[in-house]
C-alpha cells in the first residue's frame, strides 16, 4: 500500500507535467506554423499527447486516479508561462521559441527518466516491452528538440563569437 501510494504521487506529478507539456508543445507548434520548426513541432506535440495517454493507461491499469488539483495547477502554470518578457512588447519572438524549446527539452528528459524508473521498478507490473518503445521515442524527441533548440539559440542569441 505504501509503495503504491508513492507510485501514485510520482505518476501524478508526471501526469500533471505532461498536461502542461502537451499545451506548451501545441502552442509552440501553432506559433511556429509556416517556419522550419512548425511541422516538426506539430509532430512532437502529437507524440507528447500520445505519451500522456500511455501514462494515463498505465495509471488506470495500476488503479491510480489522476489528481485533478495537480492537473489544474500544471495547466495554469503553462498559461502563466506565456506572460514572460520575450524582448518585444507583444507577439512571438526568437527568444520565445528558444525558451519554449528548452522547457520542452527538460520535460522530455523528465519523461525519459520516468519511463526508465518504471522499467527498474518491475514490482509495479509495467512490462518492459511496453516501456521500451516509450523510452525509444523519448530519446528521439530529445535528439530532435536539441537540434531545434540549437538552431533557435543561434537565431535568438546570435552566432557564437570567436574570441
Amino acid at each position: 500500500m505504501v509503495a503504491l501510494s508513492k507510485l501514485a504521487i510520482y505518476l501524478n506529478d508526471h501526469h500533471a507535467a505532461s498536461v502542461g507539456a502537451v499545451a506548451l508543445a501545441r502552442r509552440a507548434a501553432q506559433s511556429n506554423r509556416g517556419t522550419p520548426y512548425g511541422e516538426g513541432l506539430a509532430v512532437l506535440a502529437a507524440e507528447i499527447e500520445e505519451d500522456r495517454q500511455a501514462l494515463r493507461l498505465i495509471m488506470q491499469r495500476l488503479g491510480i486516479r489522476a489528481d485533478p488539483a495537480k492537473v489544474v495547477l500544471a495547466w495554469s502554470a503553462e498559461k502563466l508561462g506565456r506572460l514572460k518578457l520575450n524582448g518585444q512588447l507583444s507577439g512571438y519572438s526568437p527568444l520565445s521559441r528558444l525558451e519554449e524549446l528548452e522547457v520542452l527539452s527538460l520535460g522530455v528528459e523528465g519523461k525519459l527518466a520516468m519511463w526508465q524508473a518504471l522499467g527498474h521498478a518491475t514490482e509495479h507490473g509495467v512490462p518492459e516491452a511496453e516501456l521500451e518503445p516509450l523510452i525509444k521515442r523519448a530519446r528521439s524527441q530529445r535528439r530532435r528538440l536539441e537540434r531545434y533548440r540549437l538552431e533557435a539559440a543561434v537565431e535568438a542569441l546570435g552566432a557564437e563569437s570567436s574570441s
